[in-house]
């Protein structure tokens, strides 16, 4: 498993954890897991994989259960969706932007950065 030391301005120690391996993940869409005691979905749109809170922030709805729609991932409860690249909500509805963390892809198998969970650091 990947462990790499990162220079920067907080000098924060990465602890890069596979989670789900890129054919399940590709041929489902959209797959739930638990990091670090974090509930996330992870999502496959294309070439794009991305990782996020698997609450919707609006409803608190199971993010996991939504569907993929124009690099969008859908709310199964009220159908407001949320940009994979950014996070952000589909226009008129009042909520915070979907969480977004860091994901690796290697040798066919999906990481996650632990240590931005326990951090609350975003992608």
């Amino acid at each position: 498993m990947p462990d790499d030391w990162t220079t920067g301005a907080g000098h924060t120690h990465e602890q890069w954890l596979p989670v789900c391996s890129l054919p399940r993940l590709t041929s489902a869409g959209i797959v739930a897991v638990r990091v670090a005691g974090v509930d996330l979905a992870l999502v496959a749109d294309g070439g794009l994989v991305s990782a996020c809170e698997r609450a919707c922030p609006h409803e608190q709805a199971d993010l996991a259960c939504g569907h993929i729609v124009n690099g969008r991932l859908a709310c199964p409860r009220h159908d407001a969706s949320f940009s994979l690249v950014d996070g952000a909500i589909s226009d008129g509805w009042p909520s915070r932007p979907l969480r977004l963390y860091p994901v690796r892809v290697e040798r066919g198998e999906v990481f996650i950065n632990a240590a931005c969970l326990r951090s609350g650091r975003e992608a």
